[in-house]
């Protein structure tokens, strides 16, 4: 998965707004991340105002999030953006749509992470997997960009199925399409409904300078 640079551009300038509003709510004692009174409902206005060109699948996700978790943290003209909230460590919905057809063509559009740490020999299997799922080695994440929070659910659910070799990549691709067939009939699926393993912490790894092997061989 790439992003243009436009899109890369506005997500920084959303993640300085996420710092600042963070910061803001720390020294205020409020929760950016639900919001309340008067505030919220200003900010639900100022969303309606900012999401008016967006697409239905932005705007829908946009608002599953708020009814769930609370207004976003910050928000550009491009995308809307939250905090912590819930399992996730950061939430983020696109006004522009990315084209997907596994398992079937929809649009993704929200993007959520978490902690994460896989040994990097298993990135080709997860990149085969799902191309909307991405690890971040330096970093220590993992997210995935879907259209729904269920979706994104199944889909790390599968990737650390992957990463812990429970699944093959075929048998995780199987698996998927099956979980969202039960989803949208409104059956049991329960790799949709919640994140199936413990958070992870101490996952970034900023490896080492590149002089460092080259030292130690000749030693």
């Amino acid at each position: 998965m790439t992003y243009t640079t436009r899109t890369a551009r506005a997500l920084a300038v959303a993640g300085l707004a996420l710092a600042a509003s963070t910061a803001s709510a720390q020294q205020t004692g409020t929760d950016m991340g639900k919001g309340n009174g008067t505030m919220h409902s200003m900010n639900m206005a100022q969303m309606e105002r900012m999401m008016s060109g967006w697409p239905k699948a932005s705007r829908e996700a946009a608002a599953f999030m708020t009814k769930k978790y609370g207004a976003p943290a910050a928000m550009t003209a491009e995308m809307a953006v939250w905090g912590k909230t819930g399992p996730w460590k950061r939430t983020v919905v696109f006004a522009r749509e990315y084209a997907h057809e596994f398992p079937a063509h929809h649009t993704d559009v929200m993007q959520q992470w978490i902690d994460y740490k896989a040994t990097p020999t298993t990135y080709d299997e997860l990149a085969m997997y799902d191309g909307s799922v991405v690890l971040e080695r330096t970093s220590g994440e993992m997210s995935a960009r879907c259209d729904k929070e269920g979706a994104n659910f199944l889909a790390l659910n599968l990737a650390h199925d992957i990463a812990t070799g429970k699944q093959t990549v075929e048998g995780a691709r199987k698996m998927y399409g099956e979980q969202i067939v039960a989803m949208k009939a409104g059956r049991s699926a329960p790799y949709t409904e919640r994140l199936m393993f413990g958070m992870m912490s101490n996952t970034a790894d900023p490896d080492r300078p590149a002089g460092m092997a080259m030292t130690g061989s000749r030693q």
